[in-house]
């Protein structure tokens, strides 16, 4: 092993809006005190309870991904595992959410965008 993943770092143009629609979706604290980082208007963490850490960083000139759009590629997205994607679902759109894709076929996935236009997918646990 080379290294150890710190954290995944989102760039957005209002960290902290963003860090808090995290949190409704995966709990944790954000700006949680870290000597790893120190947090501003322009960095913001979330500490999730599973230990994972994602950071937001602002881009005054943020272009969101859009989703199979090759002038503006989404770069990665987040798979957030769930129980119950019609539940999942409901939760997300309220915390600021828009839907993409809500796969029909049977695999078990739904593609939202962030409010900062990332993709990330509601997965059936």
């Amino acid at each position: 092993m080379i290294a150890e993943l710190q954290c995944v770092v989102l760039d957005c143009p209002d960290p902290t809006a963003l860090a808090e629609f995290y949190r409704k979706l995966l709990g944790g604290t954000v700006n949680h005190p870290d000597p790893r980082w120190s947090t501003s208007p322009d960095w913001t963490t979330l500490h999730t309870p599973t230990g994972q850490v994602l950071t937001f960083q602002r881009a005054r000139d943020h272009v969101p991904p859009r989703r199979q759009d090759p002038t503006a590629p989404q770069q990665f997205h987040l798979d957030l595992q769930v129980p119950d994607l019609e539940a999942a679902r409901a939760g997300v759109l309220a915390a600021g959410a828009t839907l993409l894709d809500a796969e029909t076929g049977g695999t078990g996935w739904h593609v939202y965008a962030d409010p900062a236009g990332h993709p990330f997918c509601l997965v059936r646990h």
